[in-house]
């Protein structure tokens, strides 16, 4: 790690931090290790991952990669007219009245994007912005699968996403859709956050490592099936375009049941901290910044300038940035990554003088450029581009 971070510190020679840069040589091994794990089957690139257009479509130019899952109705308008795809999933149901009228009167743009729907109440507020008489097209929806898992009464394990969980509701649903004007059902999407979203040798905690192993053993076949049910029970009301599934931590998994059609990753581009506490693949470290040491409180402490940029989640030591380079840094715990000063203690404290950088790597992946105007996209010892996020394109969609 110590040539990466020569490499970066020549690159960045004339920059003063805060950054943030993205090392192309590994996002593309990213990408490429992404498609091999697929096994065939087309990934979706969920934008909230990258929130930069241009690194968007950088993975989506490379073969195994298709259409984009955006996190907004608002951002997938802004996406679709920019030309960045022209298959466009948006994750999460919409109530963004503007949008949705947007959507229903213009022609491409329903061609063109698909929305999120987990019970009728999505398809009424439609109907009542925009009647489907007015519509200059079928609004297309998909159904939101919950992937939980419930072994017991009462346990949920899992994110708390949708209300439709057995193939009795996901087929009610499709039935409700299919009978509606105005509405056409082309997807089914299922996250199985325990499974994609849980490292299952979190840094420390060997306890907890063992515990989730054992829920992603039992989980993922009940998933499996209930899947598979899901889809037959849906596909007597439509003939879906597509089945989604799982995440940047679960996608040869994911690819490998023959009820998905894609799979979604996105964070396993960048590499994210959280990525290390996986067993089955780690992205390489893609995405990081570079603060600036600013004092020296004593011999065994650094303070850098800013820090606090905290991702997402429960509150825990896991949504802090983590000192990557260079090597031998971390954070005091009674202060931990602060909104102004980020103290840093360690032996690789002893060789940093005011002046230098500390390179950082995000807890999660798209979030680290809501404090970014632009990324420096660097490969070998130089500096071949720099291009927006979506802040620096004057865009916060949440």
């Amino acid at each position: 790690m110590s040539n990466a971070r020569a490499r970066y510190d020549r690159a960045t020679a004339d920059l003063d931090p805060p950054f943030a840069i993205v090392d192309l040589d590994a996002f593309d091994s990213n990408s490429a290790s992404l498609v091999n794990r697929a096994a065939g089957k087309p990934l979706r690139a969920p934008s909230k991952s990258v929130r930069v257009r241009a690194l968007i479509e950088r993975a989506l130019a490379q073969p195994g990669w298709r259409g984009i899952m955006a996190f907004t109705l608002p951002e997938a308008i802004w996406l679709a007219g920019h030309g960045t795809a022209d298959d466009i999933l948006v994750a999460y149901p919409t109530a963004d009245r503007a949008a949705l009228r947007r959507l229903a009167t213009d022609e491409k743009l329903a061609a063109t994007i698909t929305v999120m729907v987990d019970g009728v109440e999505q398809l009424d507020l439609v109907d009542a912005l925009v009647p489907a008489d007015r519509r200059a097209a079928p609004v297309r929806v998909c159904i939101d699968l919950d992937a939980s898992w419930r072994p017991v009464s009462k346990v949920h394990i899992g994110v708390r996403r949708s209300p439709v969980h057995s193939p009795r509701q996901a087929g009610e649903l499709a039935a409700a859709i299919a009978a509606r004007p105005g509405f056409r059902l082309v997807g089914l999407m299922s996250y199985e956050a325990q499974i994609a979203g849980l490292g299952d040798a979190p840094p420390g905690r060997p306890v907890r490592g063992l515990l989730i192993r054992a829920i992603q053993r039992r989980s993922m076949p009940e998933l499996l099936a209930r899947r598979a049910a899901v889809v037959a029970e849906v596909r007597r009301h439509a003939d879906l375009e597509f089945v989604n599934g799982g995440g940047t931590g679960s996608v040869a998994a994911t690819a490998a049941d023959p009820a998905v059609t894609e799979v979604a990753a996105g964070s396993g581009l960048f590499g994210p901290w959280l990525f290390d506490g996986y067993t089955n693949w780690r992205p390489e470290p893609a995405a990081l910044f570079a603060l600036s040491v600013v004092r020296r409180p004593n011999a065994d402490t650094v303070t850098t300038l800013g820090g606090g940029w905290i991702a997402s989640g429960e509150a825990s030591p896991t949504r802090q940035p983590l000192p990557w380079l260079p090597e031998g840094l971390k954070l005091i715990g009674t202060e931990g990554a602060g909104e102004v000063q980020t103290p840093l203690v360690g032996p690789g404290a002893a060789g940093l003088r005011v002046g230098d950088r500390v390179y950082f790597r995000h807890s999660k992946a798209g979030e680290l450029c809501e404090h970014v105007n632009e990324v420096h996209l660097v490969q070998g010892d130089r500096i071949v581009d720099v291009v927006p996020t979506y802040r620096g394109e004057g865009r916060a969609f949440l």
